[in-house]
């Protein structure tokens, strides 16, 4: 298993949980419920951890396609740049459910002002998950990139491709 491989086997866990932990933290602070609230912040641990494990595995899953028909550096740099962003949201959201957590064992008041903090980074990183996944989805997936993204690494990777056969001739 290359680099490539594991960036695609971790990176939509940090997405999909990331969703999954909003939803959870909503109906534990609607209930009430502290077990519910915790699993939250478990979640936004792991899915924080799986952060750190896309981005360790990004680099190397570039230079794997970097040079791919229709992919070009500038696709890739725009992903790299929204992911590093999320990355660093989902390591405050971890933080702080680490930190919720341990207010929630101490039974402490601040506990549930803290769990609306976290609610209110999570739905702001929503917007960052929707950039980060979707530029990520359009290195492979030409299908769903808009015509610009597309021409712009055509002509990219036709340049690189006409140079090459200058060197080799």
């Amino acid at each position: 298993m290359n680099d490539a491989h594991l960036h695609i086997v971790v990176n939509h866990f940090p997405i999909i949980g990331t969703i999954f932990g909003i939803g959870i933290l909503v109906t534990g602070l609607l209930l009430k419920n502290n077990s519910v609230k915790n699993t939250a912040y478990v979640l936004f641990i792991v899915a924080a951890i799986f952060g750190a494990f896309s981005i360790a595995t990004g680099e190397g899953a570039e230079k794997i396609v970097e040079d791919f028909p229709n992919i070009g550096k500038a696709i890739i740099h725009e992903h790299e740049e929204l992911a590093e962003k999320l990355a660093l949201v989902l390591y405050v959201m971890g933080g702080f459910s680490l930190f919720a957590l341990f207010l929630s064992f101490k039974k402490n008041s601040k506990e549930k002002l803290v769990s609306f903090f976290i609610l209110g980074l999570g739905i702001a990183s929503l917007f960052l998950i929707q950039k980060a996944g979707t530029s990520g989805g359009e290195i492979r997936h030409t299908e769903i990139r808009d015509d610009s993204t597309v021409s712009a690494s055509s002509n990219e990777n036709s340049s690189v491709q006409k140079e090459s056969k200058e060197d080799n001739e």
